[in-house]
This record gives C-alpha cells, sequence and structure tokens, in this order.
C-alpha cells in the first residue's frame, strides 16, 4: 500500500476537520486535480464506469476493471485517493479480495455498499435491493480484518433510504459503526434535518454525498461543516463539467467546421503538455540524445 500521507487523512477524519474530496474518473482528472493541495481524492464508481467502459455504473465493471483503475490513477499522483469498491465484486471472500487488492493497488481506503450484486449507481431510479442487515456487518466485519493496516480505511455506506425509509437507513449505519467502519455513509439524505440527524447520531466520522442532480442538497462547505460532516465527496461534479465542455466544444465544430471562435474556456496547450509530462521528455531528450 502506498502510504501518501494516509496517517494524516485518517485523523483529519477522525478529528472530523472537514474534508472536500473532488470525484475523479480518469487519468486526466486525476492528473488536474493532484495539482491542488486536496488532502484526499476520491474514485467515483459511476465516472470510472463510464470513462472506462462507456457504460451505465449498474454491474457491469469487474473487480480487474476497477482495481486497475486504481492502480492506474495512484500511480500518477500524490495525493491520497480513496476509491468506490462498490459491494466488494462478490460475497466475503470477494470482498477479503478486493481490500487486498485495493490496498496493494496503492489506495488508502475503500468504499463498500449494501446493495445485492451487481450493483447500480445510488441515485438513479433502477437501483438493486439491500442485502440482509447480517449479510452486510459480515461485509464490514471482512473488509475491517482483511486488510494489512489499520490506517487503510473503511467506508461503509448504506443504500437502504430510497427503498426502506431513513429509519432504517439509520440503524444499518449503527450496525456498521459496531462492525467497525472508519467512516459511515447513509445515501440520499433529501432534507437538511435529516442530514444533521445524521451527524448528530454517530461519534464516528460521517462522510455525505453531494452529488450534482442528485437526491441530496447541495451545501457549501461552511454549511456541511455546521451541520458536523468530516468530509463531503463530489463524484459527479468533474465528469458532468467535462462532458458539458465536450458537448459545446463538439457541438461548435460540428456547426462552424472549426474551432474557431470557440466559447468554451480552454486549458493553457503548453501548461495541459507539461501537465502530461512533455517537459520530461524535452529534459530527457536534451540529457540523452547523441549530438
Amino acid at each position: 500500500m502506498n502510504n501518501k500521507n494516509i496517517k494524516s487523512v485518517k485523523e483529519k477524519l477522525l478529528n472530523k476537520d472537514f474534508m472536500p474530496m473532488p470525484g475523479i474518473f480518469d487519468m486526466i482528472s486525476a492528473k488536474v486535480a493532484d495539482q491542488f493541495n486536496f488532502d484526499c481524492l476520491y474514485m467515483t464508481g459511476y465516472g470510472a464506469v463510464s470513462s472506462l467502459l462507456g457504460l451505465p455504473d449498474a454491474g457491469l465493471a469487474t473487480y480487474t476493471d476497477m482495481v486497475g483503475r486504481v492502480r492506474q490513477i495512484t500511480t500518477i499522483t500524490n495525493t491520497p485517493l480513496i476509491a468506490d469498491a462498490d459491494t466488494g465484486y462478490g460475497g466475503l471472500l470477494n470482498v477479503e479480495h478486493t481490500v487486498h487488492g485495493y490496498e496493494d493497488a496503492g489506495a488508502i481506503g475503500l468504499q463498500l455498499e449494501d446493495q445485492e450484486f451487481p450493483k447500480k449507481c445510488g441515485h438513479v431510479d433502477a437501483k438493486r435491493p439491500i442485502i440482509s442487515l447480517e449479510d452486510a456487518v459480515n461485509k464490514i466485519k471482512v473488509a475491517v480484518a482483511s486488510r494489512s493496516s489499520d490506517d487503510f480505511l473503511i467506508v461503509a455506506r448504506t443504500d437502504a433510504y430510497s427503498d426502506y425509509g431513513f429509519k432504517e437507513a439509520m440503524n444499518r449505519a449503527a450496525a456498521y459503526d459496531k462492525a467497525g467502519a472508519d467512516l459511515l455513509f447513509i445515501e440520499g439524505p433529501e432534507s437538511i434535518n435529516e442530514m444533521r440527524e445524521i451527524t448528530r447520531s454517530f461519534d464516528k466520522p460521517i462522510l455525505v454525498n453531494m452529488a450534482d442532480g442528485g437526491r441530496t442538497p447541495i451545501l457549501s462547505a461552511d454549511d456541511l461543516k455546521d451541520i458536523g460532516f468530516a468530509a463531503a465527496i463530489f463524484p459527479a461534479t468533474g465528469f458532468l463539467a467535462a462532458g458539458e465542455a465536450l458537448r459545446l466544444s463538439y457541438q461548435h465544430i460540428y456547426k462552424n467546421g472549426s474551432s474557431k471562435n470557440l466559447s468554451v474556456p480552454m486549458h493553457d496547450f503548453k501548461k495541459f503538455s507539461d501537465l502530461m509530462g512533455f517537459d520530461h521528455v524535452a529534459d530527457f531528450e536534451k540529457k540523452w540524445s547523441k549530438n
């Protein structure tokens, strides 16, 4: 496991020092986000599946697909990474294998959820039912027992709210807390009052999903701190912004036959090339090329 300041991330979360985590989904988004002084990045399952396979986040990506994406991202970035691991890609033995794989790939933590396998994105209508509480608790227990370092973070997410109500979601979060999860994540609260009740009910750090276009209100950092969240993930912001920029750019080219007078903001080409590593290529060639 690549430690990449894992202890400082865990300490901040335990202290409930509010931590925003941008959602990254491919190598360009990872490189761009890594320029900033974020404490931690979050690999979004929706974005990773869409950018890798061009398919919906509906259980179609395999463990191999996702752990490979984790390894690619951690290889090119310096910022710690927590990554979506869906349901653990199967039963209890799969969860053990997933924890080992994500640790070895360089993540500092993973997120497990309690949907049936194969899962679907938590903010769409066609979600899978949730598994039994006993099975879900055992997955968290196995994940905690399987990590090689106690610093590796286990984020326990419940998708119970939309089909079974707020009370059941809270009961499940309490059970996952008792099972040893490091962070609790109740998906889909629909009001600030519910968000406050979540943070008031647990001593453990709580993560909130700021999914643009989803069910949970998008709040300011000050409001999220005031409510008591330890961290917020922004899984969709990057790929929604990138998708719209691409749509407008390609539409302009389609209509005009050229990129001239394109109104979409663009990254400076030289700076982008340096970000991708071409400055190193130039220095390398200068040093090693034959005269």
